[in-house]
């Protein structure tokens, strides 16, 4: 019986023969932890709306679409136009230039708490400087965040705290750093509070959907107290927007429910598929970045922002065009509607093949779990949350994550993990050939034992 695993080594040999390249060069052959994959990982040669070609000529459906920066989908025309006519005009100036300013601007119009921007090259960069910031306007050292929630790969939101005997913590951190961070878990508005009692903490972050780009889902309810928490303990409240900023609406997650943070770290959509991120919020904490004649460059008294590629022209260029393309909302219209009718159907595959498991979401992203003890999804599409504080969800075994993804690429659907995150261009004939290829991938789990 030929396998999962050995027909992917059958349909992907150049995949192969390119990974074997990549080792001589890259710890682990690859340039982004997210791309690590066994036996290797896809290569990838072009890309169109919502399909893509990898380097052994398969098209595929795909629901990665840039790690969610593509919201309009790949190679969008006006994108390509905008990013083609800067390119034949500079690609790096080395100083300010009007595109920063109509990018600035944009995310002003958009972003609720966005009284004043400041763009950096990443998402990492975005929130550690938010963090940053916090720390400088409260005169505070203490940070909380939540178990689960990514915030890029800065010291200061990776690792747990604790003694190194007691806890496990991510390697090359320092245990001061660690010292000086509070890891709560999300949905527990008691935690909080008992946290934020101390009058030390300078700020909260948080993903606004919940863990992993929702695949812990946040009551929306949590935000609002931490909203008032945050307020009265005279902390920072900070919202990693990194992926629901300009999808989960065009003003983020933070416009879809009305709580409005002091600061936002921005990136992906902000981009256009270009690297960039951005910091935006109140004007008070983010005019600590700003020279005075008083303290010049002064590094005690204000935050230092370098950055070579800071608003660079060529992302400016894309950012701009999508950011005027999405602002009224009619991306987002389709890609929500097709991730809702994805999840529904998802879920009535689940029930007529007896696979215990779920698929739900929200907006435009969505994931799956192959466990026992999902709930119906409300509408087939929303996680069902119990409410309970500290409460967990079923877990999926990672032998099913990987035959999962292996087998859905073996089908010609390429997933984030085991979810994805639509675009605009995707469409209800990707839905249905994603759905055929889900239920041949479980058929095939099936017949390998994996699936009772």
């Amino acid at each position: 019986m030929s396998t999962i695993i050995d027909r992917f080594h059958q349909l992907h040999p150049r995949s192969r023969e390119l990974h074997t390249q990549a080792r001589q060069s890259f710890p682990d052959g690859v340039t982004h932890d997210v791309r690590h994959f066994a036996p290797f990982p896809l290569y990838v040669e072009r890309a169109q709306g919502s399909h893509k070609w990898d380097a052994d000529g398969h098209e595929m459906i795909d629901y990665v679409m840039g790690h969610g920066a593509l919201l309009l989908g790949h190679a969008h025309p006006a994108v390509v136009q905008a990013v083609t006519e800067q390119m034949q005009r500079g690609t790096h100036y080395g100083a300010s230039h009007e595109l920063e300013v109509r990018w600035g601007e944009w995310v002003r119009r958009l972003i609720p708490s966005a009284e004043v921007v400041r763009f950096t090259s990443s998402g990492t960069e975005a929130t550690m400087m938010a963090v940053r910031l916090a720390r400088a306007f409260t005169g505070r050292d203490k940070l909380v965040r939540f178990g689960g929630h990514f915030h890029g790969w800065n010291d200061n939101v990776v690792g747990l705290p604790g003694l190194e005997e007691e806890t496990p913590r991510a390697a090359g951190i320092p245990q001061a750093t660690l010292s000086n961070v509070i890891v709560l878990p999300q949905n527990d508005p008691g935690a909080l509070r008992h946290a934020l009692d101390s009058k030390e903490v300078a700020a909260v972050i948080l993903e606004p959907t919940g863990a992993s780009w929702g695949a812990v889902p946040l009551e929306p309810s949590f935000l609002e107290a931490a909203r008032q928490l945050t307020e009265r303990a005279g902390s920072v409240l900070i919202f990693d927007e990194v992926v629901t900023g300009f999808r989960v609406s065009p003003g983020g997650a933070q416009a879809a429910y009305g709580v409005t943070p002091d600061l936002t770290a921005l990136a992906k959509i902000l981009g256009g598929g270009l690297p960039g991120g951005a910091v935006a919020g109140h004007r008070e904490i983010m005019s600590l970045i700003q020279f005075r004649e008083d303290i010049g460059w002064n590094i005690r008294s204000r935050i230092a922002h370098p950055g070579t590629f800071n608003a660079n022209p060529l992302s400016a260029s894309a950012g701009t065009a999508t950011l005027a393309i999405v602002a009224d909302g009619q991306p987002h219209q389709q890609a929500d509607r097709l991730c809702k009718r994805l999840c529904q159907r998802l879920n009535e595959t689940f029930r007529s093949m007896e696979v215990a498991g779920c698929a739900y979401g929200f907006a435009s992203y969505f994931h799956t779990l192959l466990a026992e003890g999902c709930p119906e999804p409300r509408e087939g599409f929303e996680w069902r949350w119990d409410g309970k504080p500290g409460a967990s969800m079923p877990s999926m075994r990672g032998e099913l994550v990987w035959a999962l993804q292996r087998g859905m690429l073996n089908e010609n659907v390429h997933l984030m993990r085991t979810g994805g995150l639509l675009s605009s261009t995707h469409t209800d004939a990707d839905v249905d050939a994603t759905i055929e290829a889900f239920r041949r991938t479980l058929a095939a789990m099936r017949e390998e034992g994996l699936l009772t």
